[in-house]
């Protein structure tokens, strides 16, 4: 059957030329290639999924990725990965290569396995989401990108720069898995599908996506030093009991403000939710196309 390939033309490096450069790392294979605009990924997929779609596979960034991912959730249609992101976190974790031919072989050699998804109010992410200064880092290399067409990661850079200068604390009741109710005060609130390392040998990578359980690290209140200092200690495992709470085994997780609503970071991308936010693991809710193990 024809493999149906989406390319968000906004989507990381395929901005530039989008259909080429995956054409040809297709070529030979059965497959329709389409452009497909980010607000409009989600009703492609369920076109495809009723016309009897086995495999959809989602070429862009990790936005793209993660939109196609949602729609599949749930269903037996696979989802297949070309990844022309910056960082492609989750093509990264499964082991596919960003090599685009390399990629696009995977298609057919690789096998299906099922991976966990999580959600927040309802809307699935594959990677992580935050509160705090991830969500006005965003915010900032966005303005960038399109006031002064920097680069994803330059904008980032100086993004990550000017936050640490500007940032503020969050006041936050956390409920993990209905148990008495938390009070923090933080800069920061992670929240990851699946344990998230921290060690500068693989920081921000997963081991495993099928473990069926959110990771979630709260940063304590801090100065900016004090908070730049942590960071720089978790990286090389030697993170102390006032730097972070690392939350372990969580499968729900609530999160109350006086602020709402308040702006989120998922998969990249900002979201302005109402409180309370309402993180779950969905285990084994996806099916992907990774190389066999």
């Amino acid at each position: 059957m024809t493999m149906n390939v989406l390319v968000n033309p906004g989507g990381g490096s395929a901005a530039d030329d989008p259909l080429a450069p995956v054409r040809d790392a297709l070529a030979g294979q059965d497959a329709s290639v389409e452009l497909v605009e980010g607000p409009d990924l989600v009703d492609r997929v369920a076109q495809l999924i009723a016309k009897g779609a086995t495999c959809i596979v989602a070429a862009g960034g990790d936005g793209t990725i993660s939109a196609v991912a949602g729609a599949l959730a749930g269903t037996d249609v696979a989802l297949g990965i070309l990844p022309l992101g910056t960082l492609n976190h989750l093509a990264r974790d499964l082991g596919i290569p960003f090599d685009l031919e390399e990629a696009a072989s995977i298609l057919q050699s690789g096998e299906r396995r099922l991976i966990d998804l999580a959600e927040v109010n309802d809307r699935l992410f594959v990677n992580n989401s935050a509160i705090g200064l991830y969500p006005l880092m965003v915010i900032d290399r966005e303005a960038q990108q399109h006031r002064l067409g920097r680069s994803k990661r330059l904008a980032m850079i100086v993004a990550g720069v000017r936050t640490l200068v500007r940032f503020r604390h969050y006041r936050l009741s956390l409920r993990i898995d209905g148990t008495e109710t938390e009070q923090e005060e933080t800069p920061l609130l992670f929240v990851g599908n699946n344990d998230y390392r921290l060690d500068i040998a693989a920081a921000g990578c997963r081991d495993r996506l099928d473990d069926g359980r959110l990771s979630v690290f709260v940063m304590r209140k801090k100065s900016r030093l004090g908070m730049f200092t942590a960071m720089i200690r978790a990286l090389f495992n030697r993170a102390r009991d006032d730097d972070m709470i690392r939350l372990d085994d969580v499968t729900t997780l609530e999160v109350q403000s006086r602020r709402t609503p308040l702006t989120i970071s998922s998969d990249g991308e900002t979201l302005q939710l109402a409180t309370p936010l309402i993180y779950r693991i969905r285990p084994k809710a996806l099916t992907v196309i990774a190389p066999r193990a």
